[in-house]
């Protein structure tokens, strides 16, 4: 084993928005992509859906949140929650007025 191995490799990592949280201990997460089209030289936009595993359900719809490569956890899952770079605050401001 080389001497400077952390006991996590490097793992890829991405940011995006929660867009759903309905799934027990799983969340949908978009992460979008920029880059210039090779050809037409235009910015492109695409997006990506990773299902990520969320052991305490604590992310919400709208949540802004860090997410990293693991093992398969399910058939789709092999990313997991790290942490939540910004809440929804108006999600929790309407579920806070009991809308």
């Amino acid at each position: 084993m080389p001497e400077n191995h952390s006991n996590r490799s490097h793992r890829k990592e991405r940011v995006g928005d929660v867009i759903a949280s309905k799934m027990a201990k799983t969340i949908v997460v978009r992460v979008e992509r920029r880059f210039r089209h090779p050809q037409f030289k235009k910015v492109v936009t695409r997006y990506k859906k990773f299902y990520a595993h969320d052991e305490k359900s604590e992310a919400k719809v709208g949540d802004r949140v860090l997410i990293q490569e693991t093992r398969p956890i399910s058939k789709l899952k092999c990313w997991r929650l790290v942490n939540i770079v910004e809440r929804n605050l108006a999600a929790e401001a309407l579920h806070a007025e009991g809308v």
